[in-house]
């Protein structure tokens, strides 16, 4: 796509692009800055980016001129530069705060140097946690769904510029707004409907290309929260014709609205089906608090089971009360040892909801100055609850592997809390069919699966048995893989895994080994002998007749599998005599 205004580019010394700026009408008076950063290979919790991200901003120009977010504080030289381009800083009348993520709120300081008299428009949450990021004062009105700000009359186009604000909590942040213009149908909705996709394309004119992006960044972080997305669906439904939706992310929605905003429905509906789900408590801003809790909700959501995160600080008394009361199992993290006053009312409020039937477990926050984890645990179990898992202790700064033990956690919750509900659906499976399914017969393999992020490692392994070649040129397999297996997080586009063919002679020690349950964050591994560089994928198993190193190409997403097609890149055998050992199951309602 051509840019019409302006795109510059910074180089790193070896003269490789890494960061570009992309400045552009969107509609009347409206212009955006989107910050492009090509090389951004992780995000949040540990989920990784196969195609970079961007962060988006937005100029309104009326009779008094709105920014609607900043950009990452890596932007800063080029960023600002190109805002003075657009616009004289000190004609900046309001700054509109989306939510205070450093990636939206990074420059909101350096902005504020340039115009002290700037007024932040934010919710209640958003300017107190301003008021800790920033360690200045500045002007600020709070506002809310149904309040508005209008920016009056350009006179060069004749358009009012009427901004409404409408509350979205957790979406994924709790001091969440969306604010939409009357003058143009643009919404403004920064973190909902977006997706870490970085391209020059500002608009989104080929849906194939990013739809796998836009799912996978609605599954880890509006997908733990899809209660919200529900009600903040309904509340953007009473706005008039939306005609494009800027996000913060990604490309900006106009050319297939109606696929994203569908999307969001059907996959919100889907995730709150039924009345059970989990409460994931956290503390906004507080340790490691934000991180950990999504993956714990990743991870229960990955077991089909509902789950909705809390913030301790941003949901008001009545509301927290109804959430925990109401949850069928609850998560909660260590608090700050000297708790302010609000927080420890909110602290009491969950104690006092908990019931005695509700699984309960904890997490270490890491916030340096926590409560510690064992008299957090004390506490809850002297009210008798159930530990829905043992407590997640963190002793160092959280990396990989780490993020992925608490999502192996919050999986194994989740399907604690569906075990019952899928007894009783086997049970009712057609008897007949379900022998008749059985007698499809497959190999035994075990799929590997590591990853290196610096000195991180993270890897992890299971049994398969729906494994099939899908092509010949190139050569290509499929693997079903459940959803709620933790390698899964492990065999996204562009990832490589290694497929360990087991022999039909020498396979019940892996079997056995690969079929026990491990608890969260243990070694798949321990006392298996393994290759482990001799496939770019994962471990090499001694004992395979043979493996295939795999790149990822395409995913296909079934009721409780994701269908895996891979590309086949390297491979050996090592027993050219022996033969593959094959897997026959009496019924085809599990494995």
């Amino acid at each position: 796509m051509k840019i019409n205004d302006s795109e510059k580019t910074a180089r790193d010394p070896q003269g490789k692009a890494r960061l570009s700026l992309q400045c552009n009408s969107i509609g009347e008076d409206t212009t955006t800055i989107r910050s492009l950063d090509w090389d951004r290979s992780r995000f949040d919790i540990e989920f990784g980016l196969r195609n970079g991200t961007t962060y988006n901003s937005f100029l309104i120009q009326g009779q008094k001129n709105a920014l609607i977010d900043t950009s990452h504080q890596k932007f800063k030289a080029d960023w600002l530069n190109e805002l003075k381009k657009q616009i004289d800083p000190l004609l900046i009348n309001y700054l509109i705060v989306s939510h205070t993520e450093p990636d939206h709120s990074g420059l909101i300081g350096d902005l504020l140097e340039l115009n002290p008299n700037i007024e932040i428009h934010a919710s209640k949450v958003a300017i107190k946690f301003l008021e800790n990021q920033l360690h200045r004062s500045f002007k600020s009105q709070a506002v809310k769904s149904g309040d508005y700000l209008n920016l009056g009359t350009n006179k060069s186009t004749g358009i009012e510029h009427n901004i409404e604000f409408i509350s979205a909590p957790n979406l994924h942040w709790p001091d969440t707004i969306f604010s939409f213009d009357h003058g143009t149908n643009i919404l403004y909705t920064c973190d909902a409907f977006g997706m870490h996709y970085c391209s020059n394309d500002m608009y989104d004119l080929y849906p194939k290309n990013i739809e796998s992006d836009f799912r996978f960044y609605y599954d880890c972080l509006m997908g733990p929260n899809s209660r919200s997305v529900i009600q903040a669906l309904k509340r953007i439904g009473k706005l008039p014709s939306i005609e494009t939706i800027a996000v913060g992310h990604g490309p900006i929605l106009k050319n297939h609205l109606s696929l994203w905003l569908e999307n969001y429905q059907k996959w919100s509906t889907q995730n709150n089906k039924g009345s059970k789900y989990v409460a994931v408590c956290y503390i906004s801003q507080y340790g490691f608090c934000d991180q950990l809790s999504q993956a714990i909700a990743h991870g229960i959501g990955k077991a089909e089971t509902q789950v909705q995160l809390v913030d301790i600080q941003g949901s008001d008394l009545q509301e927290l009360s109804a959430l925990i009361g109401e949850a069928n199992a609850v998560v909660i993290p260590t608090w700050p040892s000297e708790p302010d006053a609000d927080l420890q009312r909110s602290i009491g409020t969950i104690l006092a909801a908990l019931k005695k039937s509700q699984w309960v477990g904890a997490y270490d926050a890491y916030g340096k100055s926590d409560e510690p984890i064992d008299v957090v645990v004390n506490q809850l179990q002297s009210l008798g609850q159930k530990e829905a898992f043992q407590p997640l202790r963190v002793k160092k700064t959280p990396d990989g592997n780490i993020f992925q033990q608490f999502e192996e956690a919050g999986t194994d919750l989740g399907q604690i809390l569906n075990r019952k509900e899928n007894i009783i659906a086997i049970k009712n499976l057609d008897g007949e069919l379900t022998k008749a399914m059985g007698r499809i017969s497959g190999g035994l393999y075990v799929i590997t699966a590591s990853q290196k992020d610096g000195e991180n490692k993270r890897r992890s392994a299971m049994i398969a048995s729906w494994v099939s070649q899908a092509s010949f040129e190139p050569p290509g397999l499929t693997v079903a893989v459940a959803k709620d297996r933790a390698i899964e997080a492990l065999m996204q586009v562009g990832d490589r895994f290694v497929v360990n063919i087991l022999k039909e002679n020498n396979y019940q020690p892996l079997l056995r080994q690969f079929l026990k349950r491990f608890p969260p964050g243990a070694d798949r591994f321990q006392g298996v002998e393994y290759f482990e560089d001799l496939a770019k994928g994962g471990p090499v198993l001694s004992d395979a007749l043979a493996f295939l190193g795999c790149q990822v190409k395409q995913r296909l997403e079934t009721s409780d599998h994701w269908i895996i097609y891979a590309v086949v890149e390297e491979g050996k055998v090592s027993d050219a005599e022996a033969k593959t050992a094959v897997h026959h199951r009496k019924v085809g309602s599990n494995y």
